[in-house]
């Protein structure tokens, strides 16, 4: 932990040393998925970002506690506070229950993430299972005089909140009613937001509960204070999400917890940019959007995607096209080449050396050395990734350094990058490639270079990359998909 990490912080807009709140120890939270549908790709690049994040964390010392909770009930068809509860949109499509909807949702999304190498949060809470949480935070609310019951509703209320608006950089005097929400007669100021539904405003709710404030449900931003707020306490490291958390959820997560802890709540808010496709953001509200399983149809791994998404920093719109996915699978498959040739050539090379234990010590000078610094020093400013992944690729191809170098540094650096290095092993090669390979080099003694190259190049599409070497032809082979 003698490394200085710095993160922008979207309260202030402004990189900074990051500081825990207790040293060694990190509470991280992240908003996780409304299950009412599949994550589509767009969903999943903030996900692999924070588990970057999270990564870069342990590998640099620290113990990280990580809680997302999972919204399950209470999320509306706007971020805000009008139509109905996604979740109950979501079982009236699929003829379910919500609760069926929920946990079949639920399943898929944490399968999607172990299919991407995302690492398990510490604790993962359903919104459902958290309801008395939630109710004791409103009614302290409440009894702080930062909210209000109106209409069967209770609101927070923004004008009792002096700050409200700072993170997303909004200032009420400049807003109009219903420029952002629609204007709601029981609201005293268009800009407040529920924090519980009664059944007098969705009748047709599936999932409601007993409270002091009437038989309803829970709005959507009063969870993630009440969940992070039981696991990780009053104060929190790291909030992590999606840009478009900031304007509405986050804001108005950021004003109901300080209203209730009267402290500082998180200290430092880390939000991912869009995935954005040819006709923009993608998103479940405007159709068509890709999911995991799709890219799979199409002959991609997880693990492609995985890379395509290192490409690009965190805060940086990333654009999808299929032509970009497929040079970040030729690019993966490439790297795995390399590795599994390092293996070939590596004669020391064992299980053993691809433990986790690999530490500072096994590169304790020379260009290996170097290489580690390159890479540490680009994820912890700000979790520079692509600069670490340019840092990986300098190192593959460096002359300099032995094969077992270069696979113990792979090693290394993927405790963040989560390629899943250490399961990149050797394939047996098919009897009609090796085949190729013995026409191949039957052309060069011939010095028929020309068929040759071209026999080459038909190994290359099939997986195999060939290395002439004063030794002998070697190769390495990992299958394409």
């Amino acid at each position: 932990m003698g490394r200085r990490i710095t993160l922008f912080n979207t309260l202030g807009r402004t990189e900074m040393p990051f500081e825990p709140l207790e040293p060694g120890k990190v509470g991280l939270y992240t908003c996780g998925p409304t299950v009412y549908d599949y994550a589509h790709i767009g969903n999943l690049r903030a996900y692999i970002a924070e588990d970057l994040l999270r990564r870069m964390l342990l590998y640099f010392g620290y113990e990280v506690n990580h809680v997302m909770n999972v919204t399950d009930v209470g999320h509306l068809t706007s971020d805000a506070d009008t139509g109905e509860d996604k979740m109950t949109v979501g079982a009236r499509r699929e003829g379910k229950s919500v609760w069926e909807l929920a946990r079949f949702y639920e399943d898929a999304f944490f399968e999607d993430c172990r299919s991407l190498n995302i690492l398990e949060p510490t604790t993962v809470a359903r919104a459902t299972e958290h309801i008395p949480e939630m109710i004791e935070l409103i009614q302290r609310l409440i009894d702080r005089g930062y909210a209000y019951h109106a209409g069967g509703n209770v609101y927070f209320s923004v004008d009792n909140f002096p700050d409200y608006g700072k993170m997303a950089g909004l200032r009420l005097d400049e807003q109009q009613a219903g420029a952002r929400v629609d204007v709601d007669p029981n609201k005293r100021n268009p800009h407040d937001f529920v924090l519980w539904f009664t059944e007098s405003k969705f009748p047709d709710q599936e999932m409601k509960w007993d409270s002091p404030f009437g038989i309803g449900f829970p709005g959507w931003h009063i969870e993630c204070t009440a969940i992070a707020s039981k696991y990780l306490g009053e104060r929190v490291d790291i909030h992590c999400g999606g840009i478009d958390h900031i304007p509405v959820h986050h804001t108005n997560e950021l004003a109901q917890s300080e209203a209730a802890f009267g402290h500082k709540w998180v200290n430092y808010w880390f939000h991912v940019e869009f995935l954005i496709a040819k006709d923009g953001k993608m998103s479940k509200s405007s159709g068509g959007f890709l999911t995991l399983s799709e890219l799979e149809k199409q002959g991609f791994t997880p693990a492609d995607y995985r890379y395509f998404c290192l490409q690009a920093h965190y805060r940086s719109p990333l654009q999808f096209t299929w032509e970009a996915l497929s040079a970040a699978q030729s690019a993966l498959s490439n790297l795995k080449s390399l590795y599994t040739g390092w293996l070939q050539e590596d004669a020391a090379g064992s299980a053993g050396d691809s433990s986790d234990s690999l530490g500072d010590s096994d590169f304790a000078e020379g260009p290996a050395r170097s290489y580690l610094e390159e890479f540490d020093t680009a994820i912890a400013s700000d979790l520079n990734v692509p600069r670490a992944l340019g840092t990986v690729w300098k190192m593959a191809r460096d002359q300099a350094l032995s094969s077992g170098e270069k696979r113990r540094l792979l090693l290394r650096f993927d405790k963040v990058l989560g390629l899943g290095v250490a399961d990149w092993a050797p394939q047996e090669l098919p009897e009609d490639l090796r085949k190729l390979i013995e026409e191949r080099e039957e052309a060069r003694k011939r010095r028929d270079f020309a068929t040759a190259d071209a026999l080459r190049d038909r190994l290359a599409e099939a997986g195999v990359v060939i290395k002439d070497t004063p030794e002998g032809t070697k190769w390495s082979y990992t299958p394409r998909t």
